[in-house]
């Protein structure tokens, strides 16, 4: 057998349907989902930190639950359904609440985090449209920053939710 008839045998082929759009992609068996993301399908909005799961830069929303994608094989997610960052915004480019938050609040600094912390908190206010300043607290802390000290997080968050709310009446 070939070097590269080796090699095309190991890699798998999957679905995604990422963003509203559908992909199918060959990757090897354990290539990460947020390798997958980025380098395959160049949406590279989703941050790679600590690569064990531990900062939430890499966060996205597979199959409508928040997970890290640098602990998920990119197989482990054939058939998902996934949202990145990328995906936040309105087709019409309109940003999302959060997004508009976290730039008013001044919720970002070096950009790092925001990803993460967007995809958490969309989470959050998708099940509780009106969460308090603790609940928005507990919500994030498995996603660390380094710039902010949180609290332009927070108030994003807040303001975020706010204007969601507004929009729904």
């Amino acid at each position: 057998m070939t070097e590269k008839t080796a090699e095309s045998s190991r890699l798998k082929t999957i679905t995604l349907k990422v963003n509203h759009k559908e992909y199918t992609v060959d990757v090897e068996p354990r290539m990460l989902l947020s390798d997958v993301l980025r380098d395959e399908l160049r949406l590279t909005g989703t941050h790679v930190g600590c690569e064990h799961g531990v900062c939430g830069a890499c966060t996205i929303m597979m199959d409508g639950r928040p997970v890290r994608s640098c602990l998920v094989f990119g197989v482990q997610a054939d058939q998902a359904e996934i949202v990145t960052v990328e995906g936040l915004e309105s087709g019409d480019g309109e940003l999302h609440p959060l997004q508009n938050g976290f730039w008013e609040k001044h919720g970002l600094q070096c950009g790092f985090c925001t990803p993460g912390m967007l995809m958490t908190a969309c989470h959050l206010l998708e099940h509780n449209p009106d969460p308090s300043r603790e609940e928005i607290r507990e919500a994030i802390s498995g996603n660390l920053c380094r710039c902010t000290g949180y609290q332009g997080i927070v108030d994003a968050v807040e303001y975020a939710a706010k204007e969601m709310r507004e929009r729904a009446e």
